[in-house]
């Protein structure tokens, strides 16, 4: 199965998000790819984090969920839609939701960003949970591909790559990582994270980011990555919007997880 990892610089401007998301889309369709994710907060980059309560939808309604769906359907894709700030009962917090559509355009999954980020290094400082509510239960799906092969593909977001045991009850073939990295965290931990989590599952790894200098003022890594089960990095996106892809060799899986058989040796 071939797979995109699309990387953005998204703005402030919610029509131009789109408008670019689709490009980058259509891309990866030009190129065979089955499977697309984009990055985190695709659609909507504010000037200040609580903006995207501004733009929270009701879940199964709005313009980003209409896009992704509308997206998928046209397209002929498996979409995973970074993430969307989806409206909760609190109007104070946001759900920051990865949505996942299937070539008919039908919503198959939702998971709500677990683990909020929080970090301060004396010059820059972030706390999602000052507007975002977290989630509570690990989402997979199954995705069949076009030559009938079922792939069950784990959603996880940015910061929830720092917790590992997430993705051990995943227990995925395929581990998606829509992500919005800071420079900072992501040239010391993104890279080797990503592939460790891909060589201790025994599983394919998809990484879609934002990468580049925001309008506001935000400087995020990049270095959106494809990681095969053996940690071997397949193709990758450094900085500014692009799309690359990948093949993911069922044989392949099967065979890492063969030749060394460590899933079956856990013993906690």
């Amino acid at each position: 199965m071939k797979v995109a990892t699309i990387q953005m610089v998204s703005g402030v401007s919610l029509e131009h998000n789109l408008t670019q998301a689709h490009e980058l889309l259509d891309q990866a369709r030009h190129a065979g790819a089955e499977l697309a994710v984009l990055p985190e907060y695709f659609g909507f980059m504010g000037a200040r984090d609580a903006d995207k309560l501004l733009l929270a939808e009701p879940p199964g309604l709005g313009k980003m969920q209409d896009f992704l769906s509308d997206a998928a359907r046209e397209l002929g894709l498996w979409i995973v839609g970074g993430t969307v700030p989806l409206a909760t009962d609190d109007p104070q917090h946001a759900a920051n939701a990865s949505l996942a559509f299937d070539p008919h355009g039908r919503c198959v999954a939702r998971y709500d960003k677990i683990h909020l980020f929080r970090f301060h290094d004396g010059q820059q400082g972030y706390d999602e949970a000052a507007v975002l509510q977290a989630g509570e239960r690990p989402v997979a799906f199954t995705l069949r591909d076009r030559s009938g092969t079922d792939w069950r593909v784990g959603l996880s977001v940015c910061y929830d790559l720092r917790f590992p045991e997430l993705y051990r009850l995943l227990a995925a073939d395929v581990l998606v990582v829509p992500a919005a990295f800071t420079h900072v965290t992501g040239q010391a931990h993104w890279e080797v994270l990503l592939r460790a989590r891909a060589i201790e599952n025994q599983a394919y790894v998809i990484a879609s980011a934002q990468g580049g200098r925001h309008e506001n003022g935000r400087q995020t890594w990049g270095q959106s990555m494809i990681v095969d089960p053996w940690g071997v990095v397949l193709a990758q996106q450094a900085t500014g919007p692009g799309v690359v892809v990948a093949d993911l060799k069922r044989e392949r899986l099967l065979d890492v997880r063969r030749r060394l058989p460590a899933l079956s040796h856990r013993r906690l």
